[in-house]
């Protein structure tokens, strides 16, 4: 690899080429760089074809770009070149534009080399006839025998998976968890109930409680408005609840709603130390959410109805 700087200014030029000898008829690359300030104006060589006579390329990449640690941009076009002609080239300084003045990369050196030597005694002959070739009969019976295993194996696989699904169908069905069959509010103002006899609160593990309160909401939310909200965060599950609370002309307790998952969200993530009425506050809040939010009764009788049938 052969590889030589030229320096003008403030802008470094460089050209090198993956292998100085090849055979004739083979490709290399050939890698185009230039480091430069920020500011500076490059522009790089183009290519018609040829780098010049004996050198063809076969290949012109796009321009790169990185940084480098200082703050200079590396420009970079990768090429791949080939010749079909015997010879020891010497490549001229490539040509780049910097800055409106041209300047040139180092030059370069291609060694290519004729593996074989061609006999130029023999006389020239006619070409030959085009031969018909024989038919291979064992090949294509072994094309035709794989295709019949493949489709025999692709109809089995169907015939097993619908015997699986059969078989699957059969099994017994997981339990149904009956906390799911008892009504939404119910099973919230039990848990509420439970937070506010432990006092978490008090004892100074406000992350601990509000993490508790806050997740008895979000699933209250899941299973009453049908909105995910353990696997939202507090502003999509605003987002969620702020059209549905509006249209029930119950933006209070979208307010309470907001305040107790703000605060519980600097609590849990921005280790807020909140105020023991604070606390207080949001598990009323949470109590009000419920209660005032929860199915009419008949609603409810008909969800246990449905969850009963299904189990």
């Amino acid at each position: 690899m052969t590889t030589i700087l030229t320096i003008v200014l403030s802008v470094v030029l460089s050209a090198q080429m993956d292998s100085t000898q090849l055979w004739i008829g083979d490709q290399t690359g050939l890698h185009l760089e230039a480091t430069a300030s920020e500011g500076e104006q490059i522009a790089f060589p183009v290519f018609n074809q040829k780098i010049q006579d004996g050198i063809e390329v076969v290949e012109q990449g796009k321009i790169d770009t990185t940084q480098t640690p200082d703050g200079r941009t590396v420009y970079h076009q990768d090429l791949v070149v080939t010749s079909f002609k015997d010879s020891l080239f010497y490549i001229q300084p490539l040509p780049f534009v910097v800055n409106g003045d041209t300047m040139r990369t180092n030059s370069l050196s291609l060694n290519v080399i004729q593996p074989f030597e061609m006999d130029t005694t023999d006389a020239i002959t006619d070409i030959k006839p085009v031969m018909k070739p024989k038919i291979w009969w064992w090949g294509i019976f072994r094309w035709v025998l794989l295709a019949i295993l493949i489709a025999g194996l692709a109809v089995g696989g169907y015939f097993l998976g619908k015997w699986l699904k059969r078989v699957l169908k059969k099994e017994e069905a997981e339990p149904i968890d009956p906390e799911t069959l008892r009504p939404c509010d119910e099973v919230a103002l039990e848990k509420l109930d439970k937070i506010k006899e432990e006092k978490v609160w008090q004892t100074g593990e406000h992350k601990k409680y509000f993490s508790e309160l806050t997740f008895v909401i979000r699933e209250y939310i899941g299973r009453r408005y049908d909105v995910h909200s353990t696997e939202k965060t507090s502003d999509d599950t605003l987002a969620a609840m702020k059209p549905i609370l509006v249209a029930e002309d119950r933006k209070d307790l979208y307010l309470k709603l907001e305040s107790m998952l703000r605060l519980a969200d600097l609590v849990k993530f921005a280790k807020w130390s909140p105020m023991p009425d604070e606390s207080e506050v949001s598990l009323a809040s949470a109590y009000t959410f419920v209660k005032e939010t929860a199915p009419a009764p008949e609603t409810t009788e008909q969800s246990n109805e449905e969850n009963s049938s299904q189990q």
